[in-house]
């Protein structure tokens, strides 16, 4: 079964950034998404089977937070729902890049419902980015 084949619905999402080669190097190099068509103010990236596409435009305001957990979580974000091995895999892939962390990679809601490890951070246009993993997967959308 190809992509196309899969019963669960990919999304597309479009995000500015500032710069195209910035953002190349960030999501190929350090996330390590295979990249898709391009253009000059666009590139698609392969976001684990969703379309993920970065536009160049020009700057706008940052700053807005929700606190959550004891945390100042930067809206808007988007990320993925990892595994557990590949959210520790991705959190050392990015500290040896060097990348500095909105919220570093902790358990968020401990013996809570929906205890998942979580991570924060910025793409260099400044878009946030979170990462999280649940050690059991029926709790993703717990109450």
């Amino acid at each position: 079964m190809t992509v196309l084949d899969s019963p669960i619905p990919r999304f597309h999402l479009a995000m500015p950034v500032d710069d195209l080669d910035a953002a190349r190097h960030f999501y190929g190099k350090v996330l390590g998404l295979p990249q898709g068509r391009s253009a000059e103010t666009w590139v698609d990236w392969n976001l684990h089977g969703h379309q993920f596409v970065t536009h160049l435009a020009p700057a706008r305001p940052q700053g807005i937070h929700n606190p959550i957990d004891g945390h100042d979580v930067p809206v808007p974000h988007f990320g993925l729902i990892l595994t557990i091995p590949h959210f520790h895999e991705l959190a050392e892939r990015l500290r040896a890049a060097g990348t500095e962390f909105v919220i570093e990679p902790y358990v968020r809601f401990a013996g809570q419902a929906g205890e998942q490890w979580t991570m924060f951070l910025l793409d260099p246009a400044g878009n946030a980015l979170e990462f999280k993993a649940f050690t059991d997967d029926s709790q993703v959308f717990a109450v």
